[in-house]
C-alpha cells in the first residue's frame, strides 16, 4: 500500500508541474485510457480461468443484477432529493 501512495505522490507532483502543457496533458489522457483497457482486458482473462467463478455464473448474474437496479433506484432517489432540496426554484 505504501508503494501506491508513493506513485500516486509522484504522479500528483509530476502532473502539479506539467498541467499547463496540453500536449503533455493529451497524451497522459490517452494512455491512462489504454491503461484501463489493459487492466479491464485482464480482469476478464483471470474471471474467465476461475472454475469457481464460472461455475457460479448464473447466481452471480442474479445478485448483480438486484444490486445494480437497487443501486441505479438510490442514485435517482438522492439525486432527486438533492435538486429538490438544493437547487430547485421555490416556486411560491
Amino acid at each position: 500500500m505504501i508503494i501506491v501512495l508513493i506513485l500516486m505522490s509522484f504522479g500528483i507532483g509530476i502532473g502539479w508541474f506539467l498541467h499547463k502543457h496540453k500536449k503533455f496533458i493529451k497524451i497522459t489522457s490517452e494512455l491512462t485510457n489504454w491503461a484501463i483497457y489493459l487492466l479491464l482486458f485482464l480482469l476478464g482473462l483471470s474471471v474467465g480461468t476461475n472454475d469457481e467463478i464460472l461455475n457460479n455464473f448464473d447466481e452471480i448474474g442474479y445478485q448483480s443484477i438486484i444490486i445494480t437496479v437497487f443501486a441505479v433506484m438510490g442514485s435517482v432517489l438522492v439525486s432527486w432529493l438533492c435538486f429538490t432540496l438544493f437547487f430547485k426554484k421555490d416556486e411560491r
